[in-house]
């Protein structure tokens, strides 16, 4: 390490003590210049001072220290540049040089992470192509090098920074902007939402007002009652106590997780107060501050997503989704399909019921994503985010229509009527497929049992003229060609038998011999189709699975389990699959539709299509 690193954080170490305990108003001008150039935030040096951030902004201004914006010359002197970098200083001079034009401010996603990534850029972009197109400039902000939102021909301006209240705010008196855009960037600008408001900053679309009352557990629960919609039981819970007296009451199985993370961090299934007690010690720390939110997790559902756009007066879906993977695996896990392929008619009528009424109630002005469940003929509403989801690029490219242009659109007060987007696309004839894509070849034992915590770090989709053909075309862009001949092993927990014998069967007529560990195998040779029984790595008899799949025996796997010993007891099964490229599936849902796709002998190269082309018909 180059000792002027150290040297560094020394100074920023050494500032910090000095400071530390002193009330705002009593730091002297020069040593709070000092830290503002060491980087030492406003919120940091308010929780020195024992202070709020407000305070200490408040300080920091009278004291007239401002952050300051310096250019990046894009061309190197060569010619103007056309799109302003800019970056923001504690020194004296501005070189911002604000426009006078009508302008909007669209706050970007930040850095990309599991729960939280290119998908929101995606609407970034196309926000600020609509306000181009609107002649109003685009001004981005976003920390994030690696997105098309910081290209330089994206926007008419880009602020290189954090997306923290301070820089935030800094940049809005700068630019003094017609708006705001905070709810296509995800949840990194809508937790700024509030404090924004809260300064005089004029947001764009919904207020962040009713984004609150879709979060707020109590206050949502007591909506979802008066527009007479239904919720899984759920409960929260500040403490270990709380927790098990709730879960009592409610019932298990359990869905459980933090109420302040991305991605489904730390949610888990929780079948008995042992697991529960034992989660809320080891996985989360409880609070006040952090309550643990508790539902009762939907056994055999369908999950179904929905994105919607509104402009106050009307709401027009985009899309209905309907997940491949049951209820329990993280939505951005699971693979899903437009059209729904397999909701009622009459169900499919309740979804659009259920979304219009949530999304009149929540007052949406632009995009609004909902999650359903669907158990029987009872429609669950999981979670409502009036604001930009990760399905929406692919609802967009699926039908050719651009969501997030649209909405922002509405959000700068154009009607849905005045745009021409009044009723739902229609896919005519085609079907689409959305596939999550995982990291876990790049780490050396990682098991890729897919749960209720977002694992994926991607997606690809799939277009054809049948569901079978979109989902093997999808497999194949996520990196797993389905076999086309083989073996396949089969090995499901007991809930999942009965699926089990319908992918054999499909996989039996296409020609597979079937490989099963005991109880799948009894429970295929009893329905008729001839199963080979083949001992489970524990059974300590050789050759086990795991030998014949290395021997080049296996071409798919379809694995289900539950239970901490027999996740532990298979998981060498999924690694073996993963790391010699065999095509596995971790849910029956998924290893049905890859039989299905296998049966009917799709070919995924066969049908390639310029995206265009699919619109054109």
């Amino acid at each position: 390490m180059d000792p002027w690193f150290l040297r560094e954080i020394a100074r920023i170490v050494e500032m910090e003590e000095a400071l530390r305990g002193k009330a705002p108003e009593a730091i002297s001008r020069k040593e709070l210049a000092e830290a503002k150039r060491l980087g030492i935030s406003d919120a940091r040096l308010a929780a020195l001072a024992g202070a709020d951030e407000a305070k200490m902004r408040e300080v920091r201004k009278a004291k007239d220290i401002r952050l300051v914006f310096k250019r990046v010359d894009t061309c190197a002197a060569e010619f103007a540049a056309i799109t302003p970098y800019l970056y923001s200083t504690y020194e004296t001079e501005c070189e911002a040089d604000p426009t006078d034009r009508k302008k909007v401010v669209v706050l970007g996603g930040g850095p990309n992470r599991i729960g939280q990534g290119i998908e929101f850029d995606y609407c970034c972009v196309h926000a600020a192509f609509a306000l181009k197109e609107e002649g109003i400039e685009a001004i981005m902000v976003n920390c994030n090098p690696e997105t098309v939102s910081t290209d330089y021909d994206t926007s008419d301006r880009l602020y290189f920074e954090p997306l923290t209240l301070e820089d935030v705010l800094a940049i809005l008196d700068v630019e003094k902007p017609d708006g705001v855009i905070v709810q296509f960037g995800g949840q990194t600008p809508l937790k700024l939402a509030g404090a924004l408001k809260a300064a005089g900053a004029p947001i764009l679309g919904t207020d962040p007002e009713m984004i609150d009352m879709a979060e707020d557990r109590e206050r949502f629960q007591k909506l979802l009652m008066d527009l007479g919609l239904r919720q899984p039981e759920n409960a929260t819970a500040r403490s270990e106590e709380e927790a098990v007296i709730a879960a009592r009451k409610i019932g298990y199985p359990l869905v459980v997780r933090p109420s302040y993370v991305l991605g489904g961090r730390a949610m888990q299934i929780v079948r008995d107060e042992r697991e529960l007690v034992r989660y809320m010690r080891e996985a989360v720390q409880a609070s006040p501050e952090h309550p643990v939110l508790l539902d009762r997790f939907l056994d055999r559902a369908i999950e179904v997503d929905v994105d919607a756009v509104a402009d106050g007066r009307r709401v027009v879906i985009g899309g209905i989704m309907e997940h491949i993977e049951e209820a329990g695996v993280h939505s951005g896990d699971s693979a899903c399909c437009l059209p729904p392929r397999s909701l009622s008619p009459k169900m499919l009528r309740e979804i659009e019921a259920a979304t219009e009424k949530l999304g009149l109630a929540l007052q949406v002005k632009g995009l609004l994503n909902i999650q359903f469940a669907v158990q029987g003929d009872a429609l669950y509403v999981l979670e409502v985010n009036p604001r930009a989801s990760r399905t929406v690029p692919f609802v967009s490219k699926a039908t050719g229509i651009p969501l997030a242009k649209i909405a922002t659109k509405v959000m700068l007060g154009h009607s849905l009527a005045e745009l021409g987007f009044t009723e739902m696309p229609k896919m005519q004839g085609r079907w689409a497929v959305k596939e999550a894509v995982f990291p876990f070849k790049r780490f050396a034992g990682v098991d890729p049992l897919l749960g209720p915590e977002m694992k994926s770090t991607g997606e690809v989709m799939g277009i054809a003229t049948d569901f079978a053909t979109a989902f093997a075309k999808a497999q194949l862009a996520a990196g797993m060609r389905l076999p086309k001949q083989g073996t396949a092993f089969i090995s499901v927990r007991d809930a999942d038998k009965p699926e089990a014998v319908k992918i054999a069967r499909l996989l039996a007529q296409a020609g597979f011999r079937i490989l099963a560990t005991a109880g799948t195998a009894k429970a295929l040779q009893e329905a008729g189709i001839a199963a080979e029984k083949v001992a489970k790595v524990v059974d300590g008899v050789r050759p086990h699975i795991v030998d014949r799949m290395l021997a080049g025996e296996v071409q798919l796997v379809v694995n289900t389990t539950e239970g901490a010993k027999a996740i532990a007891d298979s998981r060498a099964i999924r690694r073996a699959a993963l790391e010699l490229d065999i095509p596995y599936f971790t849910t029956v849902a998924g290893g049905l539709a890859a039989a299905e796709a296998i049966a009917q002998g799709c070919d995924a190269a066969a049908s390639v299509r310029a995206l265009q082309d699919w619109y054109r018909g």
